[in-house]
């Protein structure tokens, strides 16, 4: 059986000491999805309010992943973070959901337009991509899943007029570093209908927080990849009709 308490302490303490692990202790390896959202949580129970969440799936019809994401890396209109914060950089341009009004839990799911009622505005974003583990995506699945599935910080742009109107689907986006196009793509997300990921959250994903509150900052997966990026660089997402978004991690 999984020790999961020695898994949370063993990623609390990477994270106090800055100093990654190598792996988790063999005690405290999950053994399946459930070991690994437990360890999730109970992580983020220690490090705070939990007011964000990401969420992705592999493909259009994959079940989805997330994982609660705290107060302390969640930044609005912000054009800077420091590079100090990260042991890796790994930059991705994301379509971003702000509920307005809370989804607890129940027994009947939420429906898909019942999910999109609650929500009170859509944003670009970055999410920054991160590991408590020495080397990023060296190890099993759960491992980095049970890592706050790799998360290190939410960067989450201006708020955009008429957000129901836009398909993410069919959003041409450009992703440029330090003035250098790296990524120009129409849609990219993986999971192709982001609507699909919130509904997901909303009745699986976020059960062990009680659902998903009012003010809740959703980011749905990447649409550019994971663009690994050093110390002092600038990136500029261009979203069609989301806007754009810049960042510098120095």
């Amino acid at each position: 059986m999984t020790n999961l308490s020695e898994a949370v302490e063993a990623l609390l303490a990477a994270r106090r000491n800055r100093q990654p692990l190598n792996a988790l202790p063999d005690s405290a390896l999950p053994a399946n999805l459930d070991d690994a959202y437990a360890i999730q949580a109970g992580v983020a129970r220690r490090l705070g309010p939990v007011t964000a969440w990401k969420v992705g799936a592999a493909g259009p019809d994959a079940e989805p992943s997330c994982a609660p994401i705290n107060a302390a890396t969640l930044f609005f209109d912000t054009g800077r973070l420091p590079a100090a914060m990260f042991n890796v950089i790994g930059i991705e341009a994301e379509v971003v959901y702000r509920f307005a009004r809370d989804l607890p839990l129940r027994d009947e799911p939420w429906t898909r337009e019942e999910v999109l009622d609650a929500v009170g505005s859509v944003h670009p974003g970055f999410e920054i991509c991160d590991t408590r583990f020495a080397r990023y995506g060296s190890l099993d699945p759960l491992s980095h899943l049970a890592d706050q599935a790799n998360h290190g910080a939410l960067i989450v742009g201006p708020s955009v007029a008429n957000w129901r109107l836009i398909d993410p689907a069919k959003q041409r986006l450009t992703l440029a570093v330090d003035g250098r196009v790296v990524v120009d793509v129409v849609g990219g997300n993986s999971a192709v209908d982001t609507v699909r990921l919130l509904v997901w959250l909303a009745n699986v994903g976020s059960r062990a927080f009680g659902g998903l509150h009012a003010g809740d900052t959703v980011t749905t997966g990447s649409c550019t990849g994971t663009v690994f990026i050093q110390p002092g660089s600038r990136s500029v997402a261009r979203f069609a009709d989301l806007g754009p978004i810049e960042l510098t991690v120095a």
